[in-house]
């Protein structure tokens, strides 16, 4: 959970930054991070990783960051970066 927490915390700081798409990143990789640790850590060592069943938590972890992604990566930056 602290490693999901890390990659948050980068995120933050580029967005604070204002390198949105970046961040934007970062927010993703941090959800698909969580997915994969969810998929290999026991439910009784995830924390607050295991919300609902391991099956329910990687698909909804992996859509998630699918969809963060892929918005950051299409998006026009409109002259920002």
């Amino acid at each position: 959970m602290l490693l999901v927490v890390a990659v948050l915390g980068a995120a933050v700081v580029f967005l604070a930054l204002e390198h949105w798409r970046l961040g934007t990143f970062l927010l993703g990789g941090a959800a698909l991070l969580g997915a994969a640790l969810r998929l290999v850590v026991p439910t009784e060592r995830a924390g607050l990783l295991a919300v609902r069943g391991k099956v329910f938590d990687v698909a909804w972890l992996t859509v998630l960051s699918g969809a963060i992604i892929v918005l950051a990566a299409t998006i026009n930056s409109l002259g920002v970066t």
